[in-house]
This record gives C-alpha cells, structure tokens and sequence, in this order.
C-alpha cells in the first residue's frame, strides 16, 4: 500500500425542499422554468430529486473548506433567487414541518419511475433531505481501511446536524426523525465492514449479479465508498439549515479521515467497537441531537456530547491546523452549546404556541425560520 498522503479534497452534496411563501407548504409541483434557470446559472451542479418539491446541489471538488463554503453559499443564493422570482423559497431541513408525503410527486425520469416501481410506498414516503460529504482517498485499500474505522464517528456526526424534529405536523420527540423514514429503505443504516476492496466489491457484485441493483449507487449506507470517485462519502447527516454548521461537519469528517490516516502511518488504528455498539450512539445522536449524551465505550458511561466534542476538537486539532480550518471545526462547540436546527425550529414552535398561535400558526413560523436561516451567511 502507498504511503503517500491522499489528498483529502472535499466536495459537498445538500438536498433543499421547495417551499411556496404564501402557504408555507411544499410546491409539489414547482414551474419547470425554476430547474431550467438553475442548470443554466449552475450548469452540473444543480439536479432534480426523486420528488419535484426537492432540488439537490454539489460543489466542485475543493481543495480547502473556505472554497466549499464559498460554492454552497453561492448555490443557496442562486437558488434562492430563482425560486422566489416564482413565490417559492428553498429550506435546507430534512423535513419540512408539516407537508404530507401522499400529496408529492416524483420527477419523471426514467430513474426515477424505475424506482417508484420498485419501491413503491417506501420511496414515495422519502420527503427527506441529507447532506453528503465526500473526501478523497485515492488508494483503494487505505479507502477501505478508514471506511470501516470511521464508522465509529457517525453518531458525533450525525449529533452537530439534526434538523427533522417534525413529521406531518407532529412533533416527532426526535431531532432526527429522517433516519426513521430513510431506515426503511434497503441497504441503508450503518455499513458493514470489510477485509478489502475486493470483498467490497465481490459482495456489491452479488446483488448485481442477481439483477437487484445496478451497481453500487444503489448501496444507501451511512457512509460508503462512492461508486464514481475515489472518495469515502458521508451521508449519515440531515441538511444542516445554517451553511456555518455544515461547513463545521464537513471540515470535521475530513479531519477525522486525516487522523485516521495518521494513526495508520504510526502503525496505530481506531479501536474496533461492534456496529450493535455504534448502532445505540447512532440511536442517542438521532434522539437528542448535539443536546444529549454518547455512549464512551472506552469509560462505559454517557457523556455529555459538550465534552465530546472538546476531546473530537482536541484529537484532530493537528489535521485541522494542516487544513488551515480550525476556526470551522471550532464551530462545533457552538453548535453544542446553543443547539441544532431541531432545537431552533422546536423553540420557535412552542415560542409561537406560548404567544397564542394555534399548532398550523406555529408550525408555519418555523417555515418563515428556515427560509431566513437557509440563506442566513
């Protein structure tokens, strides 16, 4: 295996949900013209979803943190600018506050019809959004060996992004409520470990080999080696409603790529804990957000996730030094302190309820929140 340092380029992928601005509710079938605008301004880097009210964005391949802040804030501008020549607004939540998933419609595309077939039901109930986070780590093997180490820091991940607390206009109890809904997909949830690349793919192989799926694209872990780039691909994450806080969990999963990859260079490596183990931390990150507790397993106790998250900074502050983004990774500690943009929705909705508002009132001002805050940079 190549000693040589990966580049660690990073790009990111956020899903918005498209809002009408007088009915707060999702434009289930927004004006092709909004699409064409987009492409034109955006060229690849804008693209439909599976549903018409969902448009998905991605930045270039960055070679620092700062570039990929600059292309995101630039995509939600575009974005927002274009919608609202047409009443509609984009919301970077993974799901909106209390839109039904019976009234959506799917794009009509060849893709997409194949897997509504297929789905049925399942992918219809998907009015859901993620971010994805992809890093670059060219060597397949290595790819391969920090894949199944960074399963571990899923849940910390996972915490620093929570924005799906409603569902259908109910408080869910869940700061995460799309993992609920995504968890019934197949081949979803955290991934499996591997001895190698070629186990990887002799594994993938067997389902295309039986006609299930086309290839690994197909494959909808929490993280996963991409399919089309040399990457290991984050996407245990909702869509992070302030650009500030994806650009922190971004710059964290990169760092936390670089640790690991330092660790190996030293002979060392991440203890190994069960999936049965990161799987609870998964369930606790998906419950409380950044406001709860983990499980450390080394110390077999909950740990307040404020704590956690001073050892995270403190166990990459190398990597981000050499990224030249501590100040993004610090932002974390904010985060923990103030909350996510679960809690935020949720305290405008009993702020709302407590000044007299009745739940549909309510549930419209945390609409109003999350198109201020999605273009809030």
């Amino acid at each position: 295996m190549s000693q040589q340092e990966p580049s660690f380029t990073i790009g990111i992928e956020e899903e918005y949900l498209l809002v009408d601005k007088a009915s707060r509710n999702l434009a289930n079938d927004p004006p092709k013209a909004i699409m064409e605008a987009c492409e034109k301004k955006l060229a690849k880097q804008v693209s439909p979803e599976f549903l018409r009210c969902q448009i998905e964005v991605g930045t270039t391949v960055c070679k620092s943190v700062q570039e990929a802040r600059k292309e995101l804030a630039h995509l939600r501008g575009t974005i927002a600018e274009i919608s609202g020549e047409h009443g509609l607004a984009p919301i970077a939540a993974s799901t909106h506050p209390f839109a039904r998933w019976e009234d959506q419609h799917h794009t009509d595309k060849e893709r997409y019809n194949a897997l509504a077939r297929d789905m049925q039901v399942v992918i219809r109930r998907m009015l859901i959004c993620g971010m994805h986070v992809h890093v670059a780590v060219e060597d397949d093997a290595l790819r391969i060996d920090l894949f199944n180490q960074l399963a571990y820091f899923l849940p910390h991940l996972l915490a620093l992004s929570t924005s799906s607390p409603f569902w259908q206009g109910m408080q869910t109890g869940l700061n995460s409520y799309r993992l609920s809904v995504f968890k019934e997909m197949p081949r979803t949830g955290l991934p499996e470990e591997f001895d190698s690349p070629g186990q990887y793919q002799r594994t993938v192989d067997v389902l295309v080999k039986a006609g299930v799926i086309e290839d690994a694209t197909k494959v909808w872990w929490d993280l996963r080696p991409s399919a089309r780039f040399p990457t290991l691909e984050m996407r245990v994450t909702d869509t992070c409603t302030r650009l500030d806080d994806a650009i922190a969990i971004a710059a964290m999963f990169r760092c936390l790529t670089r640790m690991l990859w330092r660790l190996r260079r030293s002979n060392q490596r991440w203890r190994n804990y069960t999936r049965f183990l990161i799987e609870e931390n998964r369930w606790l990150a998906q419950r409380h957000g950044a406001s709860g507790s983990l499980i450390d397993f080394g110390r077999g106790e909950m740990v307040p996730y404020s704590e956690l998250i001073e050892e995270l900074l403190e166990l990459v502050r190398e990597d981000a030094e050499h990224f030249n983004c501590l100040g993004a990774i610090e932002h974390a500690r904010q985060i923990a302190s103030e909350g996510t943009s679960a809690d935020r929705q949720i305290k405008v909705y009993e702020t709302a309820i407590a000044n007299g508002a009745d739940e549909k009132e309510a549930l419209k001002a945390v609409v109003d929140h999350l198109i201020a805050d999605t273009v809030a940079f």
